[in-house]
């Protein structure tokens, strides 16, 4: 199983993520992340739940590239057909509050994966982001176009964006990509705490704040998110997006190994 679910108490759920070697978001992830929204939306007890890593490396690496388009298909809770898309959306829906408590690597559709979670708080030393889409000759195709520059604003997104950079926990926090940069000794129990103080607060009132919230804030339309996708896709197939990833996995792409752990270097 890659997620493993620790339930603290009927509020509250811990959730580590195990995908060797280096967490990819592939084909499984993807269809037991479903099983697993399906099982945390039908408890009208849940409150909050920290998805964590049990790899200190990684915590999301990114989409796997070689089986991209074959991610489960078919018309979601939300109206979206893709499945990513529609368990984001879900996420941020959801009358629980989710957190993220981030070691390693998110770039990519790991870093799309933190952002449709409620709250991030990330490891000072061990925490890196990243999207580095441009450098296989594409773009963000997850919800890093329509999320990131919610977070951070659309300068920094865009400079995030196009520089395919890695971005230090310190500075993704400055930006407001994260919550929080908490030294590592410090993070589980700053989380562990912070996760139950919400779960012992009415799931009433839970419920309402991030409900109304959500219909204040400007939250990503299906129509854009699809289109997005959909041409994420596209631009996969590109001759010089074919040749970027191609030279990548010569080097080591998808490899727990140098390319994976500063593969902002080597884009």
């Amino acid at each position: 199983m890659i997620f493993t679910t620790n339930k603290i108490s009927n509020a509250y759920w811990k959730i580590s993520i195990n995908n060797p070697p280096i967490n990819l978001f592939d084909t499984e992830f993807s269809k037991q992340l479903m099983v697993l929204m399906d099982e945390m939306e039908n408890n009208e007890n849940l409150k909050a739940v920290v998805f964590e890593t049990a790899n200190p490396d990684f915590f999301v690496a990114h989409v796997e590239l070689i089986h991209a388009n074959e991610f489960p298909k078919g018309t979601g809770k939300t109206g979206l057909s893709i499945a990513w898309p529609d368990m984001a959306k879900r996420l941020e829906q959801a009358p629980f509050v989710s957190i993220a408590s981030i070691r390693g690597r998110a770039r990519g559709l790991g870093s799309e994966f933190i952002q449709a979670f409620d709250i991030r708080f990330a490891s000072k030393e061990k925490a890196f982001f990243g999207q580095p889409e441009i450098g296989i000759g594409a773009f963000p195709g997850g919800g890093g176009l329509e999320r990131l520059h919610l977070l951070t604003g659309k300068a920094r997104a865009l400079e995030i964006i196009l520089s395919g950079e890695d971005y230090p926990a310190e500075l993704a926090a400055q930006y407001g990509w994260v919550n929080r940069a908490i030294p590592d000794a410090e993070l589980d129990s700053f989380v562990d705490h912070f996760a139950a103080r919400i779960a012992s607060f009415d799931k009433q009132a839970i419920t309402a704040i991030k409900s109304i919230m959500n219909r204040n804030a400007t939250l990503p339309v299906n129509d854009h998110i699809m289109d997005t996708q959909t041409q994420f896709f596209a631009a996969l197939q590109w001759p010089e997006a074919h040749q970027r990833i191609k030279t990548l996995f010569g080097k080591g792409l998808q490899q727990h190994g140098e390319v994976e752990l500063n593969l902002g270097k080597y884009l």
